[in-house]
Formats: structure tokens, sequence, C-alpha cells
């Protein structure tokens, strides 16, 4: 049975008690993070969806939890028995859900949302689409805290240095940089609460949360001086003097707050609208003058220096082999013993294991056999699980956090025979994946642009899928990261692609109880090679960065013209030439073998 229910109506009573009409649960902590820490995973707590995003809010007499089309299947089946009904949405960004509560609440009803997990733009957007009926927004209680049996507390795990030679910026070189945009902007203060930016300007790390190397903490940062918001027990002595001798000052963590409220009476305050709560945003005393604007540590980290690009492509080809290690022995192993969805995220991440600098995944493996492959976000547990037998498509996506970089790859093969639907959909999704690589663009040219370009070959068969086709990836940091985003979103002026970006490329089909196909590299921005026209300004293309074998036994090689033979050929003996002398043995073998010319 399902403690769902009963959750909700211990919710629901305290609910009562406070005179709250409705509550919204965000997918959201302190930090507006992608993936939180358990003590903020409330909406899970109460509905049962296990995925990353999802919008949850509960009234008297219903529950409803809001995802967009990666989780339509995986919620169908978590919620089953929960009372909670699945509200489907189209993106993961969209506020649909302002429009239900629009309608159903009754005017003057009070909607009750923790202000300090509510992002400030979602925040506004409530309060503007609310006032129409006059639905009170009470941002003032964490109606959660007083019904959440055995709460998780906050995480207590150290921070750590990284260190040259894998940072070869350092602290004070970045926060000499970040003072720079300060002063361009007319400001004194920034307040920065997302983690992966505190952690890229400090250059420390942590594993506050499962598979990014980052760490729960805010910072307020002078012109002359820094205060680290953060617990104590969590700084180790030495980096703890480091910060004292770059007068980086620590705090209490639960501190911030009262910090912002006594800002000096002439302050003026950067903050960033998508990257602050509205919790946050009402402690800022009313005389400090705010300034909105990006975060400028999302576009410093967001273009990889010379120097990390070159860690980079080690990673990769540390990467590599430890997935043709894996590769060589899935193909030896596939109907001599008893392989699972499971024994592939255990072998995968062994493989991994065993290379320099590894740290960890860098996201929970994604192993999905025929239909499972067919759902985006799909994970495999004890419980609901694949055996790898028979025919059809095994689609891997996964990745590792290295000292000297992260990586993101999707691959999928053939187990058994491959039908020729599926080679169909596979050479589709191929003929995306290799159209956005070979792209040439305008300097100048938003991610959001370049979205198209993948889904033509499959759009041209009457085909789609329901996800973005490449995010921003950091440097030994968040595997999603911003502010590129290759995708349907409307874009913003700080969406522009930059050299120095590094953006996966991963378009998918996927037919639901069938299987999924999904390809995925990660590349580089660059300069382009000089073009005969230089009139026309600066161009910047493609570098592929990740280096794997793509199963051309899955290939439909007569939907191929030649320039993409060409194209998977000479990926090919670059992928052969960089990996060889990292394999010996049946993983050298594998590689060579999946890697000749079509």
């Amino acid at each position: 049975m399902s403690p769902i229910p009963q959750r909700l109506q211990q919710l629901r009573v305290a609910m009562q008690q406070q005179g709250f009409d409705a509550v919204l649960i965000p997918s959201s902590d302190p930090h507006l993070s992608e993936y939180l820490p358990a003590h903020w995973q409330g909406r899970e707590y109460f509905s049962g969806f296990t995925g990353s995003v999802a919008t949850l809010i509960v009234t008297q007499d219903f529950a409803g939890c809001w995802v967009d089309s990666r989780y339509w299947s995986q919620a169908e089946n978590e919620l089953a028995g929960t009372g909670v009904t699945m509200m489907k949405t189209h993106s993961a960004a969209a506020t649909v859900y302002i429009e239900w509560l629009v309608q159903t609440l009754p005017a003057h009803s009070v909607l009750s949302v923790d202000g300090k997990v509510l992002g400030l733009a979602t925040a506004r957007a409530l309060r503007s689409g609310l006032e129409e009926k006059s639905i009170v927004l009470n941002t003032d209680h964490d109606v959660l805290s007083t019904v959440w049996e055995n709460r998780p507390s906050l995480p207590t795990a150290s921070v750590f240095e990284h260190a040259p030679p894998f940072a070869s910026t350092s602290r004070a070189e970045k926060l000499a940089m970040l003072r720079k945009a300060m002063r361009d902007k007319a400001a004194d203060w920034h307040f920065i609460s997302t983690v992966d930016d505190i952690a890229w300007l400090l250059n420390l790390r942590g594993s506050d949360v499962s598979y990014n190397p980052v760490f729960i903490a805010h910072a307020l940062i002078g012109i002359d001086s820094a205060t680290l918001f953060i617990q104590a027990e969590k700084v180790p002595a030495a980096i703890r003097s480091a910060l004292a001798q770059e007068n980086i000052q620590l705090a209490d963590y639960h501190s911030a707050a009262k910090a912002l409220a006594q800002l000096p009476q002439d302050a003026k305050l950067l903050i960033d609208p998508r990257r602050i709560t509205d919790g946050f945003k009402q402690a800022i005393a009313t005389h400090v003058q705010i300034k909105e604007s990006l975060n400028p540590t999302v576009l410093m980290k967001s273009r990889k220096t010379d120097a990390e690009v070159a860690c980079v492509r080690t990673a990769m080809e540390q990467d590599g082999a430890a997935l043709c290690e894996f590769f060589s022995w899935l193909e030896d192993s596939l109907g001599k013993t008893s392989i699972t969805e499971i024994t592939i995220d255990e072998q995968i991440c062994a493989a991994r294991a065993r290379q320099a600098h590894f740290i960890s995944p860098s996201f929970g493996t994604i192993a999905g056999f025929n239909a499972n492959g067919a759902m985006p976000h799909y994970r495999a547990t004890a419980e609901s699980h694949a055996v790898i037998e028979g025919d059809g498509l095994l689609l891997i996506d996964s990745g590792g956090q290295y000292l000297n970089g992260t990586t993101d790859i999707t691959r999928v093969v053939g187990i058994g025979q491959v039908s020729p639907a599926q080679k169909r959909d596979f050479t589709l999704v191929l003929k995306g994946m290799i159209a956005l690589s070979r792209m040439r663009f305008p300097r100048g040219t938003y991610s959001t642009s370049l979205d198209t370009i993948a889904r033509a070959p499959m759009w041209a068969h009457g085909i789609n899928y329901g996800h973005g086709t490449g995010h921003g990836v950091g440097f030994f940091l968040n595997v999603h990261e911003g502010p590129q985003s290759i995708s349907g979103a409307i874009p913003d002026a700080n969406m522009v692609m930059e050299a120095g970006m590094i953006t996966s490329d991963e378009p998918g089909i996927y037919r639901p109880g069938k299987w999924g196909v999904r390809i995925e590299n990660l590349l580089l921005c660059t300069p382009a090679a000089k073009l005969e026209h230089g009139e026309f300004g600066e161009f910047l293309e493609f570098e592929t960065l990740t280096l794997c074998p793509i199963d051309t036994r899955c290939m439909e090689i007569t939907l191929l013209d030649q320039t993409e033979k060409d194209w998977i050929n000479t990926y090919h003996a670059m992928v052969q030439q960089r990996l060889s002398t990292r394999l010996t043995g049946a993983a050298l073998h594998w590689l060579e073998t999946r890697t000749q010319a079509i």
C-alpha cells in the first residue's frame, strides 16, 4: 500500500489548521537546484513521483502533479494508487498550473508556498496570475515541516579544493573577474545562491547532491570582501585558513537572509531573478538599490578556458576507454550469463571507476532495453527492470564526473536481430545528430536557433521528440549547465552560443511500448576555420569531444548521404586513433571492429 494517501491527509489537516486552501510544492530548494538534497525533496515525499522536475498542488479534495512529456510514462506508473493525478505539460518550464489555480480556486482563497524554495521569477508569475481572482499567495510558511515525519537533515559532507592542474584559474582571478562585472553593472554587492556558481567561483567542490560535485551554501560578494554562508563543520581547517587569507569570511548557513537585511544604506545589490528565491528577495532591506541581471558567473563558467578544454579532451579519452571496456564485456557476456539493466549500470560505473581522476557518475545511468528505452528518463530499479535477452535495442545514457571534466554520452546498441523499423529510427536520429555536429553559424546565433537542425531529418518523416536537443555541461560541475539551451525554449539575450561552451547533441525517437533511440555526443563550440567570404563576420562551429563508436549494425546505410557516411568514417577514425593507445586485448579488438569504415 502506498504511504502517499496518509501523508496527503496529514498535510490537508495542517492546511486546514493554518487556513490554507491549497499548497504548492515545487521541485526546488533555497538554491533553485535541479537535483535536490533529500531535505528538500518534499514534492517526492508527498506525491511518490521520483522524477527530477514536477510541481505538486494539493487542495482539500484534489492533488495533482504537473509533469512534462519526458516523464509521462514514469509518472503514470509511480502515481498509480497515490491519490495524486498526473497533469500533463509539454515543457519543464511551463506554468500552466497557474491557469489551473485561477480556474479552480475560489476568489480570496489562500495558496501557500514556502518562499524559501520558491524562485523569484516563478513567484512573480504566480502573483500576476492570481491577482485577477484576488487569490492570496502566502510565502511565509513551510507547512510541510509540520507533517513531514523523519525529514532528512541537511547534508554535512566536507568541501574540498578543486586544485591545479585541473583548476587552472585561481580563486583570486575569478573574484577579480566577477568584481569587474559587478562594477560594469554599477553594483557593489552581489548575492549568489546557485551552488554550481559558488563552487566554480571559489574552486571548491562537495558531495551534497547526488552526481553533482557541489555543496549547499550562499555567497555575498562585496567589492573588497566576501562571505560564504555554510555549515561550519563542512569546511576543513586548511580551506578555512586559505579562504581567510583571501578575505573570504565564513558565516552560518542560515544567516544569509539576515545579512541581506543588514546591507549598508547606500548598497547597490546585484541579483539574478531566475537564480534567487522569493524569500531572499523579501529579506533585502528596503533601502538597498537592486540591480537585476544574470549572475556574471553563469556566463564565465560556461565558456571553458583553453586549459580546461585540454583537461576535458583527456577526460573524454579516459571515458571513451572505459566505455570500450564496458561494451567489449557486454558483447562477450551476452548469452553466457544473465545481464539486466541493473547489471549494465554496475558494469559501466565499474569501468569508469578504473580510470584516473574519476569521482562519481554525473547522473543516474539510464539503461533501457526495448520498451524501457522509450522513456527518456527511465531508471531501472531492483523491483522493476528488464533482462537483456532476445532481440531489440538497448539504450544507455550515462556519464562520469572526473577531476578533469564532466562527461555525458548516449549510445544505442543492437541486441540480437535489429528490425528494419528500428534501423530506420536509429538512422534518422543519427542524421539529426550529425547535422548539428557539422553546423557552422554566425557568432551571435541563439542556441535555440540550432534546435531545428537536429530535428529536420525526423520532421521530414512526421516524427518529433519531447525533450531539448542540447544542454550545457560544466567542468567537473553540473552535467546540466546554462545559459545555452539547444531547445524550443523562448530565447533571451544570454542564450547566445559562444566559443568555449560545451553542449550536448542528443536527438531521439521514442516509440512507447516498443523502443527508444537517442544518440548523444558532447560538442565544443569553437571559432570556425577561416572562411572564403570573411566579410560576413565571425562564424562558429563544433568540435566533437565524445569518443565512442556508434553502432554501425543499427544503421540503414541507404538513408545516409555521402557527407554523412564521410562524417561517420572520419569520426570513427578519430575515435580509434585517440583511444587505441589506452586499450589492450579484447577492448582494443572491440574498438577496432566497431570503428571499421562503412
